[in-house]
C-alpha cells in the first residue's frame, strides 16, 4: 500500500539529488519473467509504452509484474475480455489480444508489443473530459483520476501515458486539489510503516506518486492516501518527471 511518511532530513535530500542525477543515466529495469523479450529498455520512454507481454507471462508477485493485469483491465474497457483480471496470460487473454489487433489492422500476433500497447493505452484512457483544465496547460501534469484509477501524464497539453493505479482508502483518501512535487527520494522508506516506496514523489503532505511492493491488482485493497505504482510504472514516470517541476491534480469521485 501507499505509506504516508514525509522528508527524512537534509542529508537524505542531497544523496536524494545525486541519484536522481545518475538514474536519468540508467536503464530503467524490468522485474517481469519475460524481460529478455522485451522491447528496447529506451522505447519505455516513448508514449504509451510498456514491456512486450507474451502468451503465457504471469504477474506472479508485486516483485514480477509483467502487465499482465494491465493488458486484462485495458481489454476489459474496449470491450474485448469478458472475464476477471487474473494476471495469467492464457486463451482468453491471447484471443482478446488477436481481435484488438484485427481490429485495429495490426499484426495478429498474440503478442502486446510497442505498436498493440499504444493503441491499446491510448483507447482505454477513460474520463478525460473530466480532467481539469489544468491538465493541459503548459508544463508537466500527472493527472490523477481517483474514480477510474489512473494517471495521466500531459506535457505542455499532450498526453504522453497512462498508467492503472490505486489510492487511498475510506478513511484516509487521496486528497483531490492542485498540487506541485517538492520532495523527491528514488528509494524511500516509509518512516511510519517501515515499508519501501520506490521513485517516490510528493505532491500533499505525506501522500507521494511511488511504487508499491504490495500492489497486485490495482482495483484491489488500497494506500494510506498515496498514489501506488506498480514500480517499474513509478519508474518511468520518475524517468520522464524528477528533474522536471511536476503538477498533481487530484480529482473524481472515491473509489
Amino acid at each position: 500500500m501507499v505509506r504516508t511518511a514525509g522528508p527524512r532530513g537534509p542529508i537524505r535530500g542531497v544523496l536524494a539529488t545525486l541519484v536522481t542525477a545518475l538514474v536519468a543515466l540508467a536503464p530503467l529495469p524490468s522485474t517481469s519473467a519475460h524481460s529478455a523479450s522485451a522491447a528496447p529498455r529506451a522505447t519505455l520512454l516513448a508514449p504509451f509504452s510498456r514491456e512486450v507481454v507474451r502468451p503465457g507471462a504471469v504477474d506472479t508477485d508485486p516483485y514480477h509484474v509483467a502487465h499482465v493485469y494491465e493488458v486484462q483491465y485495458r481489454l476489459k474497457r474496449v470491450g474485448l475480455f469478458d472475464a476477471d483480471p487474473n494476471g495469467h496470460f492464457g486463451p482468453i487473454t491471447e484471443a482478446g489480444v488477436k481481435q484488438f489487433q484485427r481490429r485495429n489492422g495490426l499484426p495478429v500476433t498474440g503478442v502486446v508489443g510497442r505498436a498493440t500497447w499504444a493503441k491499446l493505452i491510448l483507447q482505454s484512457v477513460r474520463g478525460r473530459a473530466a480532467a481539469p483544465a489544468g491538465c493541459r496547460s503548459e508544463g508537466w501534469h500527472a493527472c490523477y483520476d481517483r474514480w477510474w484509477h489512473q494517471v495521466n501524464l500531459y506535457h505542455d497539453g499532450k498526453l504522453l501515458n497512462s498508467w492503472l493505479v490505486r489510492g487511498g482508502g475510506a478513511s484516509t483518501p487521496t486528497r483531490t486539489g492542485r498540487f506541485r512535487v517538492y520532495y523527491r527520494d528514488i528509494d524511500h522508506v516509509s518512516s511510519t510503516f517501515h515499508t519501501p516506496m520506490p521513485y517516490s514523489q510528493f505532491f500533499s503532505g505525506g501522500q507521494a506518486l511511488h511504487g508499491s511492493r504490495l500492489m497486485m491488482d490495482p482495483y484491489v485493497d488500497h494506500s494510506h492516501g498515496c498514489v501506488n505504482f506498480w514500480t517499474e510504472d513509478a519508474h518511468q514516470l520518475w524517468r520522464l518527471t524528477s528533474t522536471k517541476p511536476l503538477r498533481v491534480h487530484v480529482y473524481g469521485r472515491w473509489s
